[in-house]
């Protein structure tokens, strides 16, 4: 029997911007793509009871040694 190694991740959240009504949140494309380009992908939502999204959340493969902290 192998053991297969069990994959570790880290995880780091976002909360999108609202404008001055804050109630329509503005564009996130600019803050999804930097953590994009630092390799974190996009794990989900957690959203505001009643509607809206209060956290974006990222993951990626603990460990890849680049100093980028979560």
């Amino acid at each position: 029997m192998t053991d297969t190694p069990v994959e570790r991740w880290e995880y780091k959240t976002l909360r999108p911007e609202r404008d001055a009504t804050r109630k329509e949140a503005v564009d996130p494309e600019a803050a999804l793509n930097e953590r994009g380009a630092e390799g974190w992908e996009l794990a989900g939502t957690i959203d505001y009871t009643g509607g809206g999204t209060k956290f974006i959340v990222f993951k990626r493969p603990a460990g890849r040694g680049d100093g980028e902290r979560p």
